[in-house]
């Protein structure tokens, strides 16, 4: 029998729909799946070479629960250098996936009855995340038309309000946020004493905008928790790496969950972490560039088709407004049973998605084209 906080919670929407695809294609359906958020690219070859060349001398035990310190302080001088923070090597984590970094900082930081603030739509885990810890989530709605920037924060704001999360380039939506955004979130935090969340895991996957940390504006060093990974920018999914910069008082009790539940990242996975971040980056801007080709191919084939889509900004999401056809659930329905293409409903992502959908083109332009052409074929 499940416990009674697990009814707080439900199935990832994304997973689920993923899941189903997949079920579709091993009794031999040709389905086009647009589901998950995994780069379609390897990991780049230099970095799986550090990785074995770390196992092959040894390096397969465990692991110090923050993070081997060649990786912290590599890490660090990456904060330092590209994100202009303030971070020295003691201020990290290192976890097994952004994920599990989100999961340990909701419940370091959030006690029961809390609240914390998600800019509706928001990804997937993080209000699941929230309930675990035994906080609610207070839901701020954006606006669809002008990238998805959140509207009236301050209105959603009382004593309870203990965090805020901002993601930049952002997951359903691709949207990024300009400094006035940023630093408008970083006044109302400093002005009503809150923490935030700065989730930058789509950081360099961006194309028309430079990333900003929200940890590099004044008065926000000591109430930012900046959490990243290697999962999206470095085609390393299954590495299961992240990280996350905060001040000390909240970096060890994030190492007290850690350290009674997954113990620590792999060990030897945390060399190919060193050698991402300080070998060649050219994979990485390879890889953006042709996420930017394909954005333009998907967005402009719906838009050419009466779906509205704006053009994301970053990460490699469309959300895309079906209005014009039906709700979310319906479409994304239709979509699997009468072209077998995948997508995700977008009320899983909050309640201002229920007339969208979530395409991740993670996937060729070949596959691309025809899963527009199905989809031009089952709705118009």
């Amino acid at each position: 029998m499940a416990s009674s906080r697990l009814k707080r919670v439900e199935e990832s929407a994304t997973m689920k729909a993923a899941n189903t695809a997949n079920k579709m294609k091993e009794d031999g359906i040709d389905v086009i799946s647009f589901t998950l958020g995994e780069p379609d690219f390897d990991t780049p070859k230099h970095i799986c070479d550090a990785a074995a060349d770390a196992m092959y001398r040894g390096e397969t035990h465990y692991a110090p629960g923050a993070g081997i310190p060649e990786l912290k302080k590599t890490i660090a001088d990456k904060l330092c250098t590209e994100n202009k923070l303030d971070a020295e090597a003691s201020e990290i984590i290192v976890t097994p996936g952004a994920k599990q970094a989100i999961f340990e900082i909701m419940m370091s930081v959030l006690d029961d009855n809390d609240e914390a603030i998600l800019f509706d739509p928001a990804w997937v885990s993080y209000d699941p995340a929230v309930k675990f810890a035994g906080a609610n989530t207070t839901w701020v709605p954006t606006d669809s038309e002008n990238g998805f920037k959140p509207i009236d924060i301050e209105e959603y704001i009382n004593e309870k309000t203990k965090l805020i999360v901002v993601n930049s380039p952002g997951n359903p939506t691709g949207a990024v946020y300009d400094k006035q955004t940023l630093k408008n979130i970083a006044d109302i935090a400093i002005d009503n004493d809150i923490l935030v969340i700065s989730d930058e895991i789509y950081e360099k996957i961006i194309y028309d905008q430079e990333h900003v940390s929200l940890g590099s504006f004044e008065g926000m060093q000591d109430r930012t928790i900046t959490v990243n990974g290697f999962s999206k920018s470095y085609a390393m999914t299954g590495w299961r790496l992240g990280y996350v910069h905060a001040r000390s008082d909240i970096i060890k009790p994030m190492l007290k969950i850690q350290s009674h539940s997954v113990s620590s990242a792999t060990s030897f996975v945390q060399y190919g972490g060193i050698a991402a971040l300080e070998g060649p980056q050219e994979p990485v801007t390879e890889m953006v560039e042709k996420f930017r080709s394909r954005r333009d191919v998907l967005v402009d084939g719906l838009n050419a088709i009466d779906i509205k889509c704006q053009k994301p900004g970053g990460a490699f999401y469309a959300f895309a407004d079906v209005s014009e056809y039906g709700d979310g659930n319906t479409i994304a329905e239709k979509l699997l049973q009468d072209a077998h293409v995948a997508v995700t409903p977008g009320s899983a992502f909050g309640e201002s998605g229920r007339n969208f959908i979530r395409i991740s083109y993670a996937t060729s332009t070949e596959r691309i084209q025809e899963g527009l052409e199905r989809i031009k074929t089952a709705l118009v």
